[in-house]
């Protein structure tokens, strides 16, 4: 136990929504926090997302970095068959982005797929930890969309990944050492749509986890809510007794 966590999870089906697709977890006993925002509208995407929050919630005490890691990677398989299963059943395409934390010891792993962000909080300085899976980031990253042009481009909010989407989700991860003071801040796109990262970073450097989530959400009704909004906030103090660290594969 080398850290005590302060975290907070908040959503809203914002104003122009009746259905609420986006789900999310805080298991701060067990290093895990997600969040995941269905697609497929009226096709289930709801379905989908909670799937992957109900799969998670079994994950129980890993007893180091891989384990949490491996927890973590079969609970979501489960959830991608069962995804699949439902999309044939129904004849249609669905599924969810999924944007997690996984915290073990002083070390902590982000691994996501689809559009949901997880930024930090280092030192006072905000730093994207996720790339989006959309076109629209492809694009950019060749040098064919300029970040003017992207703005209202057509096609901004396609995505190109999504568990459920194919038999074998593909992740990409980031990992690093975890700092006293240190906050991560998961996201689905229905913040980051009217909250540019300045005011993300503000919010999460002046607020405490509950009050930056509930200072977030609102600011994104404020300026329209077209999307679900969805936020999860970890703070991570110095605790008294320090431990060990691993996460070594």
């Amino acid at each position: 136990h080398v850290f005590d966590v302060d975290s907070c999870g908040q959503s809203h089906a914002v104003l122009v929504r009746e259905l609420n697709e986006d789900r999310y977890l805080v298991k701060s006993e067990s290093g895990l926090f997600v969040v995941a925002d269905g697609m497929g509208g009226h096709d289930a995407g709801e379905v989908a997302s909670a799937s992957i929050v109900e799969h998670l919630k079994s994950i129980g005490i890993p007893s180091s970095a891989p384990d949490l890691k491996a927890r973590f990677e079969d609970r979501v398989i489960m959830a991608n068959r069962e995804i699949r299963e439902l999309s044939s059943r129904n004849g249609s395409t669905i599924g969810s982005t999924l944007a997690a934390l996984l915290a073990f010891e002083r070390s902590y792993a982000c691994m996501w797929v689809g559009d949901s962000r997880i930024y930090m909080l280092h030192s006072g300085k905000l730093s994207q930890l996720s790339r989006d899976h959309t076109e629209m980031q492809d694009l950019l990253d060749r040098g064919l969309l300029t970040r003017e042009a992207a703005a209202s481009w057509p096609r901004r909010n396609v995505i190109t990944r999504a568990i459920g989407a194919v038999d074998e989700p593909a992740f990409d991860i980031a990992h690093g050492r975890i700092t006293p003071g240190d906050k991560f801040l998961l996201c689905s796109d229905g913040l980051t749509a009217h909250v540019p990262d300045e005011e993300i970073g503000s919010a999460l450097a002046e607020n405490s986890p509950e009050q930056a989530c509930g200072s977030l959400i609102d600011l994104a009704l404020s300026r329209g809510g077209t999307d679900n909004v969805t936020v999860v906030i970890v703070e991570f103090r110095e605790a008294a007794e320090p431990a060990p660290e691993f996460w070594a594969n």
